[in-house]
């Protein structure tokens, strides 16, 4: 029963009902799997007594007939969400060892709907990152290999362990968070389906936060329509949380009819960066063709603040980090530092916080701090806050010329090797949002379609960029463009 962790959400579903397979098979066999896999550092707290127990009750549910279609499917959640009684850590040193005694409400819902947890995935530390290189458990690695070669690459970040292990079947679907692209960039650096939902869509209760204004979870899937199915169970209002919108969650799987005819989809031109590969320029080139040959009506759009939106993301994100993450001191729980005789309670602060943060975490929160203070404010993060309003201001207008979606390229290339970049400039690293950070800063949906592959035969990735609350029409969208460019590659099994 080795195959069942390659299945998809939908068919997966549709075999436990008919009772072709149970849930514990599907969880034994996701199990196996995640052992075998170690070399990728995916999973990072493995939980088979949940899962198995979890498993066991979905199988009663389902035989009783009263189940949702996410009950029984194995899927693996990032270490950023809180889970009662597993360690939560952000991938980092300060929360070493911490289990909340609260359950994050996207978890708890997945786990209402029946989905078995097998376990907390990969990051980067409290989700600062674009390859997953900043996690206090080390590198995840990307189970693709550019053509014979041997250099592990990045799954991309931060969701680098959800990427990672949905492109290697260690479960059928994750969680991801997406603060500046960190759903849509390692979906499209692994060849898989993940989507972003619009700023208020899935609650952020629970959730440990990173920029409160731009965090938002989302799925990262093998396909569309499990993005589609799994999407609606993490979805939900929540009074515990002042920014989730009191908005109906419709059915959005029954919307991917695949007809797009008569939609009008937007190019970008600002998106046209000087430098982009060829690679990218025909990517998307031919994902426009293939819209248009579904019916789709292309027109060029502009979005002229673009060149300034990831600028304003790296002042506005590492503002909002440097205050959230000042509640991380080693006196309640986490990492505190040993103190010398002598030392007093801002010694234990400075050496915990010091012993406790990671390299990048540490910028940021001195970049945020930077920002935020007395003579700062206004050069810094006030005229930040206007250039988002002008961001969203850009894409409000070109909704209002009637576009429906608008299509891009996901990000600037293929994976990189891990390492590559450690000598690089943080702006480098920094530059792989090029293409996702303005949908976070407008709080709008944006998904990302594995459409290709490179020359060293890694996987490219497509983004459509949706109205707000229309994630249904931009999910039909992106399953038109997936049945269009027939993406079925996978990574050959090295690990």
């Amino acid at each position: 029963m080795a195959y069942l962790n390659k299945m998809k959400i939908a068919e997966a579903r549709d075999a436990l009902k008919k009772g072709d397979v149970t849930s514990v098979e599907l969880t034994e066999a996701c199990l196996s799997a995640i052992d075998a896999a170690g070399a990728l550092n995916a999973f990072v707290h493995k939980t088979p007594e949940i899962a198995m127990e979890r498993a066991k009750a979905a199988d009663a549910r389902l035989k009783s007939g009263d189940a949702p279609a996410m009950c029984g499917i194995p899927v693996g959640i990032k270490d950023l969400f809180c889970t009662k009684g597993v360690e939560s850590q952000a991938a980092s040193g300060i929360l070493e060892h911490f289990k909340p005694e609260y359950e994050s409400t996207v978890s708890q819902n997945l786990a209402d709907a029946g989905a078995v947890m097998l376990g907390k995935l990969n990051m980067d530390e409290f989700a600062m990152g674009s390859s997953n290189e900043t996690s206090v458990y080390g590198n995840a690695v990307n189970p693709w290999r550019r053509g014979n070669e041997d250099t592990a690459l990045t799954p991309g970040g931060s969701s680098g362990g959800s990427a990672s292990a949905v492109a290697a079947d260690l479960c059928l679907a994750a969680t991801g968070t997406d603060t500046g692209g960190s759903i849509r960039q390692p979906a499209a650096f692994t060849g898989i389906t993940g989507i972003k939902p619009t700023y208020g869509r899935c609650s952020r209760w629970g959730i440990i936060a990173f920029a409160s204004s731009l965090d938002q979870a989302g799925p990262m899937t093998k396909d569309v329509r499990d993005a589609a199915i799994m999407l609606e169970a993490m979805c939900s209002h929540d009074p515990k949380d002042s920014t989730s919108a009191d908005i109906a969650v419709p059915d959005f799987e029954a919307m991917l009819t695949g007809d797009i005819k008569g939609k009008v989809i937007g190019i970008p031109r600002e998106y046209r960066m000087d430098g982009m590969p060829d690679e990218i320029e025909k990517l998307w080139a031919d994902g426009t063709a293939m819209l248009k040959d579904a019916g789709a009506r292309i027109i060029d759009i502009s979005l002229p603040h673009t060149k300034y939106a990831l600028p304003a993301y790296y002042v506005i994100a590492p503002a909002e980090a440097s205050s959230n993450l000042a509640r991380y001191d080693g006196v309640r729980y986490g990492h505190r530092a040993k103190l010398e005789s002598g030392e007093g309670i801002v010694d234990m602060y400075e050496k915990t916080r010091a012993e406790g943060f990671g390299a990048e975490v540490k910028r940021r929160i001195m970049v945020g701090t930077y920002v935020l203070s007395a003579g700062f404010y206004d050069a810094y993060y006030n005229r930040a806050r206007k250039v988002r309003t002008l961001i969203k201001r850009d894409f409000d207008e070109a909704f209002e010329q009637g576009v429906d979606a608008i299509l891009t390229p996901t990000t600037p290339s293929a994976a990189f090797g891990l390492g590559e970049m450690a000598d690089a400039d943080p702006v480098q690293m920094y530059l792989n949002d090029v293409f996702t950070v303005t949908v976070n800063l407008a709080g709008l949906p944006g998904i990302s379609v594995p459409a290709g592959l490179d020359s060293k035969g890694l996987p490219l990735g497509l983004q459509l960029i949706g109205r707000p609350w229309e994630e249904g029409d931009l999910l039909n969208t992106a399953y038109a463009l997936e049945q269009a460019a027939g993406f079925v590659s996978k990574p050959e099994k090295w690990w």
